[in-house]
C-alpha cells in the first residue's frame, strides 16, 4: 500500500508505504511504515512505542546496511526486558532521581524502574504505548507522523499530555525526527529517541573502534546510581573528553569513576551551543566501511551511552547476538533529573505553551 502517493520506483521519488507488522495479544494492529528515497536510505518505522526498527544506508562501496540495533518482530520488542531499542521516550527520558519531583508546590511520585530511581517515563513509557498514525500526505520527502496521548495521571504525572512524532527522510540522506506536545495542566517533559547505532552494521560487534566527537566542554557528573550531582563539570583531563575524535573504547576501560558507575560511558554532555536552531551536537565515523553520521539538535544535552548493559541475551534483527558495546545511542535531551535542578534548564510546560524540539541524523560515507 503506498500511502503517499507516489508511483515512482524505490530510489528515485520519495515513497511512504506500509505493512501489518504485528498483532498484540489484545488484538490491536501493530503498523511499520518503510520510507524510501530519493536516497538511497530506508528507514522503518512501527506504531508501536513509535519504534525506528531499522536504519539502512550505503558504505562507501555503495554496499546497504542496517546500522540501527532492533528485532525481526514484534514479540521481541513487547518482552519486558526489551533496552528501548529504536524508542520514542517519554513522559521524561532520562532518569529522575528516586521518582520524585515538585512542581507549583505539589510533590508527585512517579514509578521506580531503575534501582531507586524512575527511568524513561516508567514502567510503561511511551516506548511501551501504541501510537496513531495521521493521515498520508503528499510531500517533497517521505515521512510520517505518529500521535500519542498521555492521559492524567499516567505514571502519576500531571496533565494530559497530547504528543506527536513526526520522522522525516529528507533528500540529504538524513533522518529527521520532529517532537510536539500540548498539556492541559503543569507537567514535565523530556521526549527523545533511543535508537542504538552501529555503522559498521547491526550484529557486527563492538562499536569500539568507531571515532566520536562531541560539540560539548562540560558533562554533567553522577553519582553512584547514575543521578547528576548537579555539578556542570569540564571534559578536560577525563576520559569523557570527545571534543577531537576518539575511538569509542580507547579509553572506555580507565578507572575513571564516572565509567565505573555507568560500567562505560551513560552520561549527559553539556552541548556547546551558539543559538536556539539546529546545531551540530556530534559525528561518528567507522573506519571498516566510511559510514559517518553526524547529530544535529536544538536541545541543551545529549546522553551518550556506550551500550554498556547489552548483555548476550538478545537477538538482533540479523541473527546475531547483541554483547556489551555492540550499539551506541546519542540521545538529544534536556539534561537528566532536572525537575530537581533548578540550575538546569527547565523541563516544565504549561498550559498554552507547545514543547517543539528536532534532532536530525545525516548519514554519509567516504
Amino acid at each position: 500500500m503506498d500511502l503517499a502517493g507516489h508511483d515512482g520506483t524505490a530510489g528515485t521519488r520519495p515513497r511512504v508505504t506500509r505493512d501489518l507488522f504485528g498483532t498484540l495479544p489484545d488484538g490491536t494492529e501493530i503498523w511499520r511504515f518503510t520510507l524510501t528515497g530519493p536516497g538511497p536510505m530506508r528507514v522503518r518505522i512501527i506504531t508501536y512505542g513509535a519504534i525506528v526498527q531499522s536504519i539502512e544506508v550505503p558504505d562507501r562501496e555503495g554496499r546497504p546496511g542496517n546500522v540501527a540495533l532492533g528485532f525481526a518482530g514484534l514479540e521481541d520488542y513487547v518482552a519486558r526486558n526489551t533496552p528501548h531499542f529504536g524508542a520514542m521516550i517519554g513522559r521524561y527520558g532520562n532518569r529522575i532521581a528516586k521518582g520524585t519531583f515538585t512542581l507549583d508546590g505539589v510533590v508527585y511520585q512517579v514509578p521506580l524502574n531503575n534501582g531507586p530511581n524512575s527511568l524513561h517515563g516508567g514502567t510503561v513509557g511511551f516506548d511501551r504505548r501504541v501510537w496513531t498514525p495521521a493521515p498520508a500526505r503528499d510531500g517533497d520527502e517521505a515521512s510520517v507522523e505518529l500521535g500519542y496521548t498521555s492521559a492524567e495521571g499516567e505514571m502519576n504525572f500531571p496533565g494530559t499530555l497530547r504528543t506527536t512524532v513526526t520522522y522525516t527522510l529528507t533528500g540529504g540522506n538524513a533522518l529527521r525526527i520532529d517532537y510536539r506536545a500540548t498539556t492541559d495542566r503543569p507537567t514535565v517533559v523530556n521526549l527523545t529517541n533511543h535508537s542504538y547505532f552501529n555503522l559498521a552494521g547491526e550484529g557486527s560487534g563492538a562499536v569500539y573502534d568507531q571515532t566520536l566527537q562531541i560539540n560539548a566542554g562540560h558533562y554533567t557528573p553522577v553519582d553512584d546510581t547514575l543521578i547528576p550531582t548537579g555539578e556542570i563539570a569540564p571534559v578536560t583531563g577525563t576520559p569523557l573528553d570527545f571534543r577531537t575524535p576518539t575511538p569509542i573504547g580507547e579509553r572506555i576501560r580507565a578507572g575513571h569513576r564516572q565509567l565505573v558507575y555507568g560500567q562505560g560511558y551513560d552520561h549527559n554532555y553539556v552541548l556547546r551551543r551558539e543559538g536556539s536552531g539546529l546545531e551540530q551536537a556530534a559525528r561518528v565515523r567507522d573506519p571498516r566501511t566510511g559510514r559517518e553520521m553526524s547529530v544535529y539538535t536544538d536541545q541543551p544535552g545529549m546522553q551518550f551511552y556506550s551500550g554498556n548493559f547489552l548483555d548476550g541475551t538478545l537477538v538482533g534483527a540479523g541473527g546475531r547476538v547483541y554483547r556489551q558495546s555492540d550499539g551506541f545511542a546519542l540521545e538529544t535531551q534536556h539534561f537528566p533529573d532536572s525537575p530537581n535542578h533548578p540550575d538546569f534548564p527547565s523541563t516544565v510546560l504549561r498550559p498554552g505553551e507547545t514543547y517543539r524540539t528536532s534532532t536530525v541524523y545525516e548519514f554519509s560515507a567516504g
